[in-house]
């Protein structure tokens, strides 16, 4: 490392990570649900696209946002595309708040020290990533947003050949964003 680089570091003055964005090739891994079972990211998206959606347990934003994933997962069943959630906690804790928010999908646990969290370079959760079977990502949203999670559920609903459903019923109060 060079002097520069070191004194850079040690000062604070370093570039932080950029965030993954559409475009970008998605980092592999392999984690494990809550249950312990192995899941990797190359094997799901052998099947189809993957809607990956990282996040954490005592986030009030990732709250929200989850049972609206998890009508995105119904919406999806019939198709060839995944929601899986990437919890930040334990496998405790991460039980309970799927049991809370009644999410069905697979979720997995990020390893001590959020080694797959940094590989993606997250600053927030939740951060939700509709990654292609070719392993790039087509669209990435930070916090819950509205419109991106409308544009993924409408983009896998048509991929699949499925009729379009609202992800989000005309009834429903749903604000156009929240900040993570």
């Amino acid at each position: 490392m060079s002097l520069r680089k070191r004194i850079s570091r040690w000062v604070g003055w370093e570039a932080t990570l950029a965030h993954l964005e559409a475009g970008m090739r998605a980092p592999n891994f392999t984690l494990k649900t809550y249950a312990g079972a192995p899941q990797q990211l190359s094997a799901l998206l052998k099947k189809g696209p993957v809607v990956l959606a990282f996040f954490k347990v005592s986030c009030p934003v990732c709250q929200f946002t989850f049972p609206f994933l998890q009508r995105m997962h119904e919406l999806l069943s019939k198709s060839n595309a995944a929601v899986i959630g990437v919890s930040q906690d334990d496998a405790r804790d991460t039980k309970e708040f799927c049991e809370e928010y009644g999410v069905e999908f697979p979720v997995l646990l990020d390893d001590s020290g959020y080694p797959v969290s940094n590989a993606y370079a997250l600053t927030n959760v939740p951060t939700v990533f509709l990654i292609e079977p070719n392993g790039k990502i087509k669209i990435e949203c930070m916090g819950f947003d509205k419109a991106a999670l409308e544009k993924m559920t409408a983009d896998l609903e048509s991929q699949a050949n499925l009729p379009a459903a609202p992800l989000f019923q005309p009834d429903e109060v749903i604000p156009a964003y929240k900040p993570g």
